[in-house]
């Protein structure tokens, strides 16, 4: 049986920004157990009066001793994202507990050499991204494709960093979806994900990957039917939904 997760304190070592109102915190906390990418952490805030607004995100690194990573946009009329998206700053202490979720896990380090197909909508690229950071820690990196959906190339979360992993021998298939905005050398024109977009040699059915859905409650629905449309096995599909 696993212990109860803690509540711990966590110091702000770095914030990066990832677009014009996004950004990434790495913490620092003592005592920290690890972690399996895909997994996420509860971040509290107390304010004066002794009020608490609990949130969870999603780790978008793989473990790294007591480091940690999450990716926040800020929510309309929210408690906490807008708080840690705009003033959060190196130094201050935040609250953290977890890890959680033992579902919604990949471990390249597993022995099973799968193809990996991940899905994410917007922010729901958070996750996925610590698998595809995992993966560079494998002994044998399984095949892996990430087709992210963003509204315009400036959502783009992780960017230059995505596109030089792609760039890079035996590294990741990196596609984007631009649903309403695309760059001036996109192929494809603006639209929702589809079918076509799935449907790329090495991540079929056939090929028997291991899927992962994130993002908007309607956009995870979307995916996961398409993908059983076409055949993939609903154990091989796991969703991760928010929103």
């Amino acid at each position: 049986m696993r212990a109860p997760a803690l509540w711990r304190v966590a110091v702000v070592a770095e914030v990066r920004q990832e677009t014009a109102d996004a950004r990434t915190l790495v913490l620092a906390a003592d005592g920290w157990p690890g972690h399996l990418a895909g997994q996420h952490v509860d971040l509290r805030l107390t304010a004066e009066d002794g009020y608490q607004a609990v949130r969870s995100y999603s780790l978008c690194a793989p473990a790294d001793g007591a480091r940690l990573e999450v990716s926040v946009q800020p929510v309309a009329d929210g408690e906490v994202s807008p708080y840690l998206a705009g003033e959060v700053r190196p130094g201050d202490e935040l609250e953290v507990r977890g890890p959680l979720g033992g579902w919604f896990v990949w471990d390249p380090a597993d022995g099973v050499p799968d193809p990996v197909l991940l899905v994410g909508g917007g922010s729901g690229v958070a996750p996925l991204m610590a698998m595809v950071r995992a993966r560079r820690s494998a002994p044998t990196p399984a095949p892996l494709r990430l087709l992210h959906s963003v509204r315009a190339p400036d959502q783009r979360w992780y960017a230059a960093e995505l596109d030089r992993l792609a760039a890079e021998p035996g590294g990741p298939v990196v596609d984007t979806v631009y649903t309403r905005q695309a760059p001036p050398d996109a192929v494809r024109p603006p639209g929702r994900l589809t079918l076509p977009d799935l449907e790329r040699p090495g991540w079929r059915a056939q090929d028997a990957p291991r899927c992962f859905v994130c993002g908007p409650t309607a956009f995870v629905e979307a995916v996961s039917g398409l993908l059983v449309e076409v055949g993939h096995p609903p154990d091989r599909i796991r969703t991760e939904r928010f929103g």
